[in-house]
């Protein structure tokens, strides 16, 4: 659908808002079916989801973000809201997307990560939310689109079935620590951030997929960006930051956010070409090479041994040195 067709019945729901009469501004999508307007009347803005069924639900946004709200995190307020047409009305954040304003200020990139982090440690200080288990058959489901989109795409044939055996080894252990689980965004990077007047304060995005998980895991999103080079320093760095705010112990922490590192970006490796050859959106390929670095670093730590054994034996060494392979378009 084109970003010039406003969504149906979006008039009357701006009426109802006490927004009629506002432009619409259009912006730019993301990887879902998801897509966002800016809305100006005056001097006020504020933000448009239109997220339409039946290829979106915006109800899991709408609980997480009012769960966030009322425990003292930043994302963005409902202003209104029509899950039916899945309309909703959100507060405007602005335009200082953690992202782009470290492209511009690189000088600030410590202090504004050590704030992120310091977020995730106040959100891992509340009691979980009212979300599902991030359990071992979802990590499972989600490795496994390497296999399924990842390597058909390079003409690879490979043991799916040890794959899954690997991944259960490796994930046992972490299942059993990450209990009683923390509230996982689940996509908690730079370009989900935003700064709101100041370096020192996080508006949150994109949460709809929030479950109940590993403490571990929003860290090795921030510090294991897909779209954002971090420093190995740096990551090194935010991590032992986090485990002195924490407390938590630091040989089996690490282990674990190696081992959530490698599915996460085994998962994100497999979801960028299933954009390519799904639906179209070949523009994510260019970020592989970046995840598949950080993959091979992951696969590294002894943790991740029975994956790095899968690996070795069902992904050629010159497609691993390539960062991932090259694609026909």
């Amino acid at each position: 659908m084109s970003l010039t067709v406003m969504p149906e019945g979006l008039d009357h729901f701006l009426d109802n808002a006490g927004w009629g009469g506002s432009e619409v501004e259009p912006l730019a999508g993301d990887a879902s079916f998801r897509r966002y307007f800016r809305i100006r009347r005056g001097d006020k803005t504020a933000m448009l989801m239109d997220a339409p069924p039946p290829h979106e639900d915006p109800g899991p946004f709408l609980r997480a973000a009012k769960w966030l709200d009322s425990n003292g995190m930043r994302a963005p307020r409902i202003l209104a809201e029509d899950a039916g047409r899945g309309l909703v009305l959100l507060e405007d954040f602005g335009l200082a997307r953690m992202r782009d304003y470290l492209d511009q200020w690189p000088a600030d990139e410590r202090e504004v990560y050590r704030a992120a982090v310091d977020a995730l440690v106040d959100l891992h200080r509340l009691p979980s939310g009212p979300f599902l288990d991030y359990g071992i058959p979802e990590y499972q489901r989600e490795a496994k689109l390497f296999v399924d989109w990842y390597c058909p795409a390079q003409n690879l044939y490979v043991d799916g079935a040890g794959y899954a055996e690997a991944w259960e080894q490796v994930l046992k252990p972490l299942a059993l620590r990450q209990r009683p689980g923390v509230t996982v965004l689940r996509d908690y990077h730079a370009e989900n951030i935003m700064l709101l007047g100041e370096l020192h304060k996080q508006g949150l995005l994109d949460f709809q997929d929030a479950l109940i998980g590993h403490r571990a895991y929003d860290l090795v999103s921030l510090l294991q960006d897909a779209r954002r080079d971090v420093s190995p320093e740096l990551e090194a760095e935010m991590f032992d930051h986090y485990i002195q705010k924490t407390g938590v112990p630091a040989e089996d922490f690490f282990a674990d956010y190696a081992r959530l590192g490698a599915q996460r970006n085994a998962k994100i490796v497999g979801i960028f070409v299933r954009l390519w050859k799904r639906d179209g959106k070949p523009r994510y390929l260019d970020l592989i090479p970046r995840v598949w670095a950080l993959l091979e670093r992951d696969l590294a730590h002894p943790a991740l041994a029975p994956v790095a054994a899968w690996f070795d034996a069902n992904v050629p060494a010159e497609l691993r040195q390539a960062g991932g392979g090259s694609y026909d378009l």
